[in-house]
């Protein structure tokens, strides 16, 4: 099997049908062949038709027994996926740690206290990302396009995270990116992604990748994608979304 094809559909026909009918074929993420062995089992969601990302003013109910759950004390998450997790990223130069831990920890420590709000789509994404402790990256598709790819930073690439400008040195960091001019250029990854492709106000389609250690129980990965694919139709207004996983 080629493994830059390594997705298979995950919703049932006539959603497939729908999103095709739409946007002509469904996203894809393709993996890099110098993955191998590869760490991650990855999944791709996506939701289209979506009638704007106004900026979110009061916790979605989904959002607030999630963070009423951490604050009373619940383990939402357990440390041995947690060191999963730090295991999956932990490679050459690249220590996932500090400032370069998971986004999903990062997370899990914000539930506390401050937790952002930020519009529809992110929430969602960062609301999944809490919940079964997997870092997520959401992208406005528009920018980053449908077709992405998951491979290792390299010596010298980076992008800005922030409106402030700050910079993450991206070498040895797993990197989802885009095609631009020909070329894959990282927009993404589990710890900060790239301005770039953020959402905003007149966001309309959105595509999100799921990251989970390889030695994860895939139901759990697949779990959290269908939860992501179903609150972009109910919470966002998506019209078409679906999501496809890694046969890992």
């Amino acid at each position: 099997m080629n493994k830059n094809a390594l997705y298979n559909r995950s919703l049932p026909q006539n959603e497939s049908m729908r999103y095709h009918s739409c946007m002509d074929r469904a996203p894809a993420l393709l993996l890099d062949s110098s993955l191998d062995p590869c760490p991650v089992r990855a999944a791709l969601v996506w939701g289209s038709g979506i009638p704007g990302c106004p900026a979110t003013e009061k916790t979605p109910a989904f959002l607030q027994d999630l963070l009423d759950r951490v604050q009373a004390g619940t383990q939402i998450v357990s440390a041995e996926r947690k060191a999963a997790v730090r295991n999956m990223l932990r490679h050459g130069s690249f220590k996932p740690a500090g400032r370069n831990k998971p986004a999903s920890e990062y997370l899990l420590a914000a539930a506390g206290d401050g937790f952002p709000l930020v519009n529809g789509p992110v929430d969602v994404n960062n609301a999944v990302s809490l919940q079964w402790g997997y870092p997520a990256s959401i992208f406005d598709a528009t920018l980053s396009g449908r077709d992405l790819l998951l491979r290792r930073g390299v010596t010298g690439e980076r992008y800005v995270f922030n409106a402030s400008g700050q910079t993450i040195e991206l070498e040895d960091l797993l990197c989802v990116c885009r095609k631009v001019d020909g070329a894959w250029v990282p927009c993404g990854n589990p710890v900060k992604d790239s301005m770039a492709t953020k959402t905003s106000p007149a966001t309309t389609q959105v595509v999100a990748v799921i990251c989970a250690p390889v030695e994860e129980p895939p139901g759990d990965l697949r779990d959290a994608a269908g939860r992501f694919a179903s609150l972009l139709a109910s919470h966002c207004g998506a019209t078409q979304t679906g999501f496809e996983m890694s046969l890992g």
